[in-house]
Formats: C-alpha cells, sequence, structure tokens
C-alpha cells in the first residue's frame, strides 16, 4: 500500500511567508549558512517541526526564498519597463545594476555553487529575466536588430544583465581596476543609442540601504 503523500503547508500562508523573510534577513546577516531548521525556528519564534511542515528540505526553504526573490524583483523590472518603454536600454542597464550589488543576490550565487539544485533554479529564474529584457529590446527595435552595427539583441542583453554581476563580483573582493572606466564607456554606448531622458522624465533606482554590518540590504522593489 502506497504512503499517502506528506502534507505540506500552503504557500499563500502568513507563516511562510514570515519564514521567508527570516530566511532573506539571516542570508544577509549571518550568510546562507547560518539557514537550519533550528536556527530558522528560533529566528521566527516557532518550532523546528513547523518549519518542516512548510519546508520538507532544506533545499525547498532555499528554493522558495530564491522565487520569492526574484517574483519581487520581477514584477518591478516588468513596472519599470512599462513605464519606460521609449527607454529600455537605460531601465534595464539601471535595474540591472541595482540588483547586482544586493547582498542576498550574491548569496544565492555562492549558494548556487554548493548545492545543485540550487545552481538549478537560479539558472531558471535568470533565463526568465533575460526572456524579460529581450522581449523589451525586440518591442522597441525590433527582432533582428543590430545597435550600432554589430551586436545583436540576445548579445547586447546579455551585456547588460550580466557586466553589472561580475563588475560587482570584483568589488565585492576589492578590486576596482577599470570598473568606472568600463561602466562610462558602456553608458556612452547605450546613450549614442538611445539618447537619455531628461531627469525630470526618468524615474530613479534607488540607491539600497546598508546593513550593520556594512553588507547592503535586500532590494525592495515592491515599494515603488
Amino acid at each position: 500500500m502506497a504512503a499517502s503523500p506528506r502534507r505540506v503547508g500552503a504557500e499563500t500562508s502568513k507563516t511562510r511567508d514570515t519564514l521567508l523573510e527570516c530566511v532573506e534577513q539571516m542570508m544577509l546577516d549571518e550568510g546562507y549558512a547560518s539557514v537550519s531548521y533550528r536556527a530558522l525556528a528560533t529566528k521566527a519564534g516557532v518550532t523546528p517541526s513547523l518549519v518542516q511542515y512548510y519546508f520538507p528540505s532544506l533545499d525547498d526553504i532555499f528554493i522558495a526564498a530564491i522565487r520569492r526573490y526574484s517574483e519581487r524583483n520581477l514584477a518591478y523590472l516588468t513596472k519599470t519597463l512599462a513605464e519606460r518603454s521609449e527607454d529600455p536600454l537605460r531601465a534595464l542597464w539601471e535595474v540591472s545594476r541595482h540588483e547586482a550589488t544586493g547582498a542576498l543576490m550574491t548569496e544565492f550565487m555562492a549558494l548556487g555553487n554548493h548545492r545543485k539544485n540550487i545552481r538549478a533554479e537560479i539558472a531558471a529564474v535568470t533565463e526568465s529575466v533575460r526572456k524579460v529584457h529581450l522581449d523589451a529590446l525586440v518591442a522597441k527595435y525590433g527582432k533582428g536588430a543590430r545597435l550600432g552595427g554589430d551586436l545583436s539583441l540576445p548579445a547586447l542583453q546579455w551585456l547588460i544583465s550580466s557586466l553589472p554581476k561580475f563588475l560587482s563580483l570584483e568589488e565585492g573582493i576589492g578590486v576596482t581596476t577599470a570598473h568606472a572606466e568600463v561602466t562610462a564607456a558602456f553608458e556612452r554606448y547605450l546613450d549614442s543609442m538611445d539618447p537619455p531622458m531628461s531627469p525630470r522624465k526618468r524615474k530613479a533606482v534607488p540607491r539600497k540601504r546598508r546593513t550593520p554590518g556594512g553588507a547592503r540590504s535586500v532590494p525592495q522593489p515592491r515599494d515603488h
């Protein structure tokens, strides 16, 4: 006789959302290695068995946290692109730079290097965001466009989304050689493709708050 499937807490539960809030804060304060059933239960003021009711495995905790974080950022990205449909290059660049400097994203990337399931989830999330980026560029310039005569839209999208991550990784270990020069040159390229909007029309991407330990806090796009 087959065993009945194990009951799992509803994804819409307020308790589950509170647990994921605690996961984010623990990762920001102490890194992903600090997250365990017992530590999370203590942080949230619940029992370890309740944590396990919502997340049967430790990987389930991290995957849920990644999805929650990515859904929040994707909603912000979609809203930004809707507001700046005529300025997609700069909008995508600014959003990508904002996301890349987040301490939580750095923790997720480090976690993915050690856990295969997490790596697969991060890859899926990354591909979904890149599709949104590319769709916005195609809507503006047309499929098959090559801006500046050299870069296809997929190649340009890769630079917009990946360059900030690479710069942030180097800055995280104290390496900043040529960063300002590369950033300025790329922004000039973007401006040559699409002249920047006036300051009054462009909605600035907010700076991240710093946590007491010096790490940047998690982005809060949902507040915009």
